[in-house]
């Protein structure tokens, strides 16, 4: 189930603490509704998001099917722990399975 729009805004208010951009702005560049959100762009954003956030949160802020768009092997890759790295190639791997199967 996914969070509230009002919930959606203040995780990303609370991710960008250390920046004067409007998390309106960061939820519709990870919606892919917007290119830019200051100078982060969807998969910078995507990839602070996963950093600092547990997965069962991620999933509740973004569908499915756009974190499959925005989970890709270059990005894994440049995650800043091993063990996030191995996490997120697991869902990497099974997460158009899970999609599949909730149609």
């Amino acid at each position: 189930m996914q969070f509230s729009k009002k919930k959606k805004i203040d995780y990303l208010r609370s991710l960008m603490w250390d920046y004067d951009i409007p998390p309106e702005h960061c939820l519709e560049v990870l919606e892919g509704s917007r290119k830019m959100a200051g100078h982060y762009n969807d998969l910078a954003l995507f990839k602070k998001l996963i950093e600092s956030y547990r997965w069962f949160t991620v999933v509740r802020l973004l569908p499915p099917e756009r974190i499959s768009a925005l989970l890709t092997d270059d990005l894994i890759s440049h995650l800043r722990f091993d063990w996030l790295k191995k996490q997120y190639a697991f869902i990497k791997d099974e997460l158009p399975r899970a999609i599949q199967d909730t149609r």
